[in-house]
């Protein structure tokens, strides 16, 4: 007889429990072709459930095939070749497997994130019931190239922080800068030859991979990218982030900048992509002026709004110069917006009204604190000799140089056992480098303090071990 244990007080209903139970024992062999089911009657009084449920449970698996009806005889198993492997796919084993694979962590030092403290909750439900109650502009379509109250507030948030005088008209609103990536792409052309930094941002290799275009790496050293090497490519186009480089972070001297704008001025068709992602958070000094203030004409800038207000804000930007703009509007503008205009309206009073300055000082101000106490805690652990610390002025990561004799991939094994993820440098680096060897990418965003203790505890262990 069949058996299965059938839980009343559960979401899905009985018949959803029985018709899974036999569903699976059919897929996986355990109920073989031809085999007779039990009577409705006798089930009913073997689980001590209505007959009801189990006609319905039947009729479920007659329709979808699993089982075939013989008029007067019964039910019988239908002929389908068994799945083993769905052995163990139940809901309920799903879960524990899902459950197992999202246990805590102590720490991540692997992921900025931004905590849920941190997002001006109060302020944004504000401006949305204003944006909603005006209906400005909400039921008229989308300019292409976004909402012009957002793309207005943009340029003048850019003229007062950023050192950036542009048209509202040169900019055009995505979502997500991995968008803007594919529309540049688009742009400039897939006969083109791309440039990329390493180490460097992984995802933008990936993107260009899935565009069909040919691109190179050219190593940064100390003063960011090399354009001695960029040179020797056949590279036309460089993506870079030169006011704050991920992962290293290193800032491009004014010298190696204006290199680079050479070496884009000697050809028509050579343009450098300016990814400006964190330029907000800087420590020590004043912002970095973007690459793009040099020269409006070989330079696309490109920034977001995931780093400075929440990564489920995907409202990104990038600035076009003059002539790629008009390029853009005559081949390319047929694109909607990929951000909803209420969402852009919101975002542009958020700016226009000076919430966004103001939590961006709230920001630093947390990010600082964040930073100091990791820090702090670092140099006061047992391992403070064998660390060296650097590049924590600005951004929201760091680089700690560890001696250490295990490789960088059986570091983050065991950290990640016990609880904290880490990432190496040598991770984002294209090709064997040994100065890239047993520093860690240290990011703080999302550093929770009355945790740090215990991660610190787990650093040490595996650092001494």
């Amino acid at each position: 007889m069949l058996t299965y244990i059938l839980d009343k007080s559960a979401k899905r209903t009985l018949t959803k429990q029985l018709y899974e139970g036999i569903k699976k024992d059919i897929l996986t062999g355990k109920l073989v072709w031809g085999e007779k089911l039990p009577s409705k009657r006798a089930l009913s009084q073997h689980l001590r459930i209505s007959v009801i449920t189990i006609e319905n449970a039947y009729e479920q698996l007659l329709a979808e095939g699993y089982i075939v009806s013989r008029e007067r005889s019964g039910y019988y198993v239908n002929r389908i070749d068994a799945m083993s492997f769905l052995e163990d796919d139940t809901p309920e084993k799903r879960e524990e497997q899902q459950a197992e694979k999202t246990d805590p962590l102590i720490m991540d030092f692997k992921t900025n994130r931004i905590c849920d403290s941190s997002f001006p909750c109060t302020i944004m439900s504000k401006i949305m019931r204003q944006v909603l109650s005006e209906k400005r502009g909400l039921l008229e379509p989308l300019e292409f190239c976004g909402v012009k109250e957002l793309r207005e507030a943009i340029a003048r948030y850019l003229y007062r922080f950023r050192e950036i005088s542009v048209s509202p008209d040169q900019i055009i609103i995505g979502a997500g800068t991995e968008y803007l990536y594919h529309l540049i792409i688009q742009l400039l052309g897939r006969d083109k030859c791309y440039a990329l930094e390493t180490p460097g941002y992984n995802k933008t290799a990936r993107i260009y991979d899935c565009n069909n275009v040919q691109y190179r790496y050219v190593p940064v050293d100390k003063e960011g990218l090399s354009t001695e090497k960029l040179k020797k490519t056949d590279a036309q186009i460089i993506h870079i982030s030169p006011s704050h480089h991920f992962p290293t972070g290193v800032v491009m001297p004014i010298g190696r900048r204006q290199a680079l704008l050479n070496w884009a001025r000697e050809s028509e068709d050579r343009y450098i992509i300016e990814d400006d992602y964190d330029s907000e958070f800087r420590f020590s000094g004043q912002p970095i002026a973007p690459l793009f203030s040099l020269d409006v004409k070989k330079v696309i800038y490109i920034n977001t709004f995931s780093k400075s207000i929440t990564p489920a804000v995907r409202i990104s930007y990038m600035i076009l110069p003059p002539q790629l703009m008009e390029k853009y509007k005559e081949n390319m503008s047929f694109y909607s917006c990929s951000v909803s205009g209420i969402e852009q309206y919101m975002l542009a009073r958020f700016i226009s009204e000076g919430y966004f300055e103001r939590h961006i000082n709230r920001m630093k101000t947390k990010y600082r604190a964040k930073r100091d106490a990791l820090i702090k805690a670092l140099k006061e652990s047992s391992f403070s000799s064998k660390v060296t610390i650097s590049e924590e002025n600005a951004g929201l990561h760091f680089l700690m140089k560890i001696k250490t004799g295990i490789s960088d991939e059986e570091f983050c094994s065991k950290a990640l056992e016990k609880g904290v993820r880490v990432a190496f440098l040598s991770e984002y680096m294209q090709g064997f480098n040994e100065s890239a060897q047993h520093t860690m990418v240290v990011n703080y965003s999302g550093l929770e303090e009355e945790k740090l203790k215990k991660a610190i505890e787990v650093l040490t262990e595996v650092i001494e071990s």
